[in-house]
């Protein structure tokens, strides 16, 4: 509807950038969907991801260390599910999308490209109350606490 709209124009980006946003960013936000889809009605809105750590290897491969903050105590048993379940299938699907996106990233920015491109993703979750009152959260993600 949105695209119908607004007058057309020339494309912002070129036509292979997936995003504007920094790849730790767009990891994070990445996590944070599979999060969203595999949690539906039992999902803890107050909920966000950062992507702690980041560790390029010679052969390509990442190793990336994301924190999911929760608000409240009682959402992380939701979050981790019986016996870790839950987080464990949250993690292998932003494994797998963030390989998929690294790949398109390489090409992207012509760089040589490695047949597979492993990512070794590490989930931690904690709880933050008020972690969306924290205005370093916001400046992380280049937005204004104060607007």
């Amino acid at each position: 509807h949105l695209a119908g709209a607004v007058p057309p124009g020339e494309w912002l980006f070129p036509d292979d950038q997936i995003s504007d946003l920094p790849l730790k960013l767009l990891a994070a936000e990445t996590t944070r969907e599979k999060l969203f889809l595999s949690l539906h009605q039992e999902l803890p809105y107050g909920l966000t991801v950062e992507s702690e750590g980041w560790e390029e290897f010679k052969n390509g491969d990442v190793k990336i260390q994301q924190v999911i903050y929760l608000s409240r105590p009682q959402h992380k048993a939701m979050v981790l599910g019986k016996g870790g379940e839950k987080i464990k299938a949250i993690r292998s699907a932003a494994q797998k999308e963030l390989e998929k996106l690294l790949a398109q990233e390489r090409q992207r920015t012509k760089v040589e490209q490695v047949l597979e491109r492993k990512v070794h993703l590490f989930l931690f979750v904690k709880v933050r109350e008020n972690w969306s009152e924290d205005p370093e959260r916001y400046r992380d993600w280049n937005l204004d606490f104060n607007a």
